[in-house]
């Protein structure tokens, strides 16, 4: 059996100053996953779609049951149910987004596309119709030529299932072999799941001369990537072709990163991108017992710091950076950006930490909101400095997640826990049979971006410690029958509850005495909306 090795990795600077020296030699393959920003869905959101779609039918369940698929409960529940099914692949199969998808639409295949995929540009697009465009304007130089190749949905063919998938069309696929012979290749938004796409990309690297420009695959999260996807690039870097993994926080931001390397590019366009034209309008804050109709939603105004230390230095990637904090025992929260290492923390601190990776500039950087509208690195520091700042202030402590973060009390027998007892009636336990299980009131804790500012999203929710795959399926029941019954009135008194909670003025993330140190005010009010009859 051939050995897996983990395939070699580049810094997302790494990437964008190579990208800078060749842009007319790499080419893109976009996947599904390429436009989340936008609010498309990825290929892997509607895989849990799928899944979601496939419990409700076969289980006749409540669709407000498994509503919230970011709840790792919710999904392990999904991913028990589909693990039950003589006909559908193991989660996390290569398999698994075709057979969800003929499962759950086995007739209206294209009906479903067409709701699912997004609308053409003005650019060149060659689709399953007419392969034998792409020859011909790739041949003729007319960039830039978009090369749909599971078809679109206004196609009159595409491809999602099984079968078709594994028999892409033959002179669409040699057009992608032959276009690799002359160019690099950049992948992007595509999890490697085809193996039609994946057999081109290697019959690629079998040519003579094949990627000239390099292979760069773009993964974002923690996680690894499918197997297949690290053999490729396992056996382009046998083969001598310049190439990498690249993680990425998403798209957008690598790809603003890319565009300001490049000479003579008007940029206006994209740095307008996110000011669109405000939808809302501000309202009154309600007075009384009876007010007008109002939808009270779960944000709290977040006040940020307005700089924070910038130091340029050679060491390369978040999660580098973060290891020599972790290694120097250093009180800094820190990220890397193409701008250099940001963070907050005492100035000595940083020079101990960072001195060994020559510093050549020790300077202060300002927030920019364009830089805030989206999941940047900027804003997963800020992100990173409010919960420490709530953990500190607020006796909570923070477990971890790359989604959201889970804030649970630090002493639930404290009293300043009284008013989530009198919702909950109990806010601390075990699983009933699972003495290894235990459970939490707790809250889940985002930064979004809305209205022009950034806002402390709350998610109420039961926190679970000791889980592991085999009892992911329990704590979703338990979960599930804690939380059924709890309706608007409770929902609201539990978002009230956090919101008092967590709000306040001058929120310190280190309370350090010099440097730079993340300051933070977190309003007690929840966004609300008010219905204006015209």
């Amino acid at each position: 059996m051939e050995s897996i090795t983990s395939p070699s990795e580049l810094s997302s600077d790494d990437f964008v100053r190579r990208f800078a020296l060749r842009p007319g030699q790499l080419m893109w393959l976009l996947g599904a996953g390429a436009s989340v920003s936008a609010g498309i869905p990825s290929a892997w959101d509607m895989i849990w779609q799928f899944k979601q779609t496939l419990f409700v039918a076969q289980r006749k369940a409540s669709p407000q049951s498994v509503a919230d698929l970011g709840n790792p409960a919710i999904r392990a529940l999904l991913d028990s149910h589909i693990a039950s099914s003589e006909r559908l692949p193991s989660p996390g199969s290569p398999d698994e987004y075709a057979a969800l998808f003929e499962a759950t639409y086995p007739v209206e295949r294209e009906d479903a596309c067409a709701r699912t995929y997004g609308t053409t540009g003005t650019l060149s697009v060659v689709a399953l119709d007419a392969p034998e465009l792409a020859g011909q304007l790739i041949g003729a130089q007319k960039w830039p030529i978009a090369v749909k190749l599971h078809g679109d949905f206004r196609s009159r063919r595409l491809k999602n299932t099984t079968d078709e998938l594994r028999q892409q069309d033959a002179a669409l696929r040699q057009q992608l072999v032959d276009a690799c012979r002359r160019s690099g290749l950049v992948v992007a938004g595509y999890s490697g799941r085809d193996d039609s796409v994946m057999d081109a990309l290697e019959t690629a690297l079998n040519q003579p001369g094949g990627y000239p420009g390099g292979l760069f695959w773009l993964h974002r999260g923690s996680d690894p990537p499918l197997g297949r996807v690290i053999r490729l690039l396992q056996r382009a870097s046998d083969a001598g072709v310049e190439c990498g993994l690249v993680r990425i926080e998403s798209f957008d931001e690598i790809l603003r990163d890319l565009v300001r390397l490049l000479p003579a590019l008007d940029t206006s366009a994209l740095n307008a991108l996110a000011t669109g034209r405000s939808r809302v309008s501000g309202a009154p804050e309600p007075s009384g017992q009876r007010g007008w109709p109002l939808i009270r939603l779960n944000g709290l105004a977040v006040t940020i710091p307005a700089n924070c230390r910038k130091l340029v230095c050679t060491i390369e990637g978040v999660a580098a950076a973060r290891s020599a904090v972790a290694e120097a025992n250093a009180r800094l929260i820190v990220t890397r950006t193409q701008a250099g290492v940001l963070g907050f923390g005492s100035d000595a601190e940083f020079r101990r930490v960072f001195d060994p990776f020559g510093i050549t500039a020790f300077d202060l950087a300002t927030f920019e909101k364009r830089r805030l509208r989206y999941e940047s690195g900027e804003r997963g520091l800020l992100r990173d400095a409010l919960v420490e700042a709530l953990c500190a202030a607020k006796n909570v402590r923070a477990i971890r997640r790359r989604s959201a973060d889970l804030l649970v009390p630090v002493d639930p027998a404290d009293s300043a826990w009284d008013g989530l007892r009198a919702i909950t009636h109990q806010t601390t336990g075990t699983v009933p049979k699972h003495p290894d299980l235990k459970w939490h009131e707790g809250v889940g804790v985002r930064l979004d971006w809305a209205d022009d500012g950034l806002w402390l999203l709350l998610d109420p929710k039961i926190v679970f410690e000791g889980v592991t795959d085999a009892t992911k399926a329990i704590t979703a029941d338990f979960a599930r029958e804690r939380t059924v019954k709890r309706y608007n009135r409770d929902l609201d008194r539990l978002i009230d509850f956090w919101a008092k909670r967590l709000a306040g003025e001058a929120l310190l993330a280190l309370s350090i005495g010099d440097g730079i140190d993340a300051r933070f005010a977190v309003g007690k009010n929840t966004a609300f909306s008010k219905l204006v009859q015209p």
